[in-house]
């Protein structure tokens, strides 16, 4: 019988204690796996898609407060700007609110195509097909397929912002082209359509835009350029914000809250918690085995073996936990990339330094879960363990 045998049957003679340990720290790392994943997808997001040479100008406000749609004109005056577009949120879902809610822009087809023709691939003919239709509607891949969406199809797209004149939210869209991203992994959960459509037809806010990106004619501009064009509207009734597209991207994110801070917190009162009853319980099973580990060194086992097998029960505990959590996990997240609500976030997986990382801290809380215990049994005397009672 090698040492491996004999922690794995100390392990599991109490098998009740061992599954609820067990299922303790499936949840530590179920938890960990989930939030861990959510938060890298997340920050994925926020950079892909960005150039170094696009600026977002928003409302300074905040960038959920419009903008007059004539700003568009003054800032694709300025020297050094070779691109201009707009784009609006619209709350977009499909049917059911609560269950198929995806991000929707209405925008200008032409300017917005031109600007973002590098994470918008489309075929030249669909390209055309949307720029003419008044109605038409671009969808992404990972939308159409999930709704069985087809070009040429008409499909009613809802808002849980604007309201037509009739009391309606819904605009009937034909879809006259399904577009993929730049990689394969980007997030092609959105759909976009025209803006005089909604514009002409919703009962406030008209004339008014969410937000203005730019293509400078290098990076080395941005900041003059941002500076040029919030000068040009500073004191009027929307002063503006320009930043380059991936701190907006950041910024829009943190709306939800700060999420690394937020994961760092819920991940570590979960491991702490757990590390307390871990640590604890294997104190307890140890001082139950007092006189079991005086025999073993009577019989020639030396202390440092003792320690090892100690520390052994402790990592084998914490690694079984540990890879069902995060197995489970892995599988969850492959279920949410499928929904509406999970297919925004782009690449919704286990990544594998999530994957490494779950692991070596799962063998850093067997390390300190074991270590009071095995230091226990390494100083331990054949005869203080024996006459122990």
């Amino acid at each position: 019988m090698t040492d491996f045998d004999l922690v794995r049957k100390n392990l599991f003679r109490k098998p009740l204690r061992t599954i609820l340990l067990t299922v303790s720290i499936f949840m530590a790392f179920l938890i960990f796996g989930m939030l861990t994943s959510l938060n890298v997808a997340l920050n994925a997001a926020s950079e892909t898609g960005t150039s170094g040479n696009r600026l977002i100008v928003s409302n300074k406000i905040n960038f959920t407060q419009p903008l007059p749609i004539s700003y568009v004109n003054r800032v694709s005056s300025i020297k050094g700007v070779t691109g201009v577009t707009h784009q609006s949120w619209f709350g977009a879902y499909y049917q059911d609110q609560r269950k198929s809610r995806f991000v929707g822009f209405y925008v200008d087809p032409e300017t917005y195509l031109n600007l973002y023709e590098d994470e918008v691939k489309l075929t030249e003919a669909e390209k055309k097909a949307f720029i003419s239709e008044r109605t038409g509607v671009l969808v992404g891949k990972s939308l159409a397929d999930l709704y069985g969406w087809k070009v040429g199809q008409t499909i009613p797209i809802s808002s849980n912002i604007y309201v037509k004149p009739d009391g309606s939210r819904t605009w009937d869209m034909k879809i006259t082209g399904i577009f993929v991203g730049a990689k394969p992994t980007d997030s092609t959960a959105a759909i976009y359509f025209h803006y005089d459509y909604v514009n002409e037809t919703r009962t406030f806010g008209r004339d008014t835009i969410g937000n203005i990106a730019i293509r400078t004619a290098s990076p080395d501009l941005n900041d003059s350029i941002a500076k040029t064009v919030d000068a040009m509207f500073a004191n009027s009734s929307a002063e503006t914000s320009t930043v380059d597209e991936k701190t907006f991207a950041r910024a829009f994110l943190k709306q939800a809250g700060d999420l690394n801070f937020i994961v760092t917190m819920v991940v570590a009162a979960a491991f702490t918690a757990i590390l307390m009853i871990v640590s604890t319980t294997l104190v307890s099973a140890m001082r139950e085995r007092t006189k079991e580990i005086g025999v073993m060194k009577t019989l020639g086992f030396s202390s440092p073996r003792v320690l090892r097998m100690v520390l052994g029960e402790a990592l084998l505990l914490s690694t079984l936990g540990a890879v069902l959590g995060l197995g489970v996990s892995a599988v969850i997240l492959k279920g949410l990339a499928k929904s509406p609500v999970g297919s925004q976030f782009g690449d919704l997986s286990m990544a594998p330094m999530v994957a490494v990382s779950g692991l070596l801290l799962a063998i850093t809380l067997g390390l300190v879960t074991g270590a009071v215990p095995a230091v226990s049994a390494l100083r331990m005397s054949i005869i203080d363990a024996l006459n122990r009672r």
